[in-house]
């Protein structure tokens, strides 16, 4: 009682050949491996153009040493004292 026989899968295919004629069917399946095939190939893609963006820049072409961090500098009232805050990072 837990599983099909081959006659009940032969009776759904039967209905659903009835339901969508043989026509529908192969269109679906065209479609299908249609989009199977655009969707490998738009992977491949991207993973070619995140490799090309991960690879190492080459030596002196980016700037040399400096890191800027999230902080800013606010002046108060009295001329020798600077206030620095920090900001997370969003």
């Amino acid at each position: 009682m837990g599983s099909f026989s081959i006659w009940h899968w032969l009776i759904v295919l039967l209905v659903i050949l009835l339901l969508f004629g043989s026509g529908k069917i192969s269109n679906l399946m065209g479609d299908l491996a249609t989009g199977i095939k655009s969707f490998k190939k738009n992977m491949k893609e991207e993973d070619d153009a995140s490799l090309a963006d991960s690879a190492p820049p080459a030596p002196g072409t980016g700037p040399a040493g400096t890191i800027q961090g999230p902080a800013t500098t606010t002046t108060t009232a009295q001329p020798h004292t600077t206030t620095t805050t920090s900001r997370p990072a969003a």
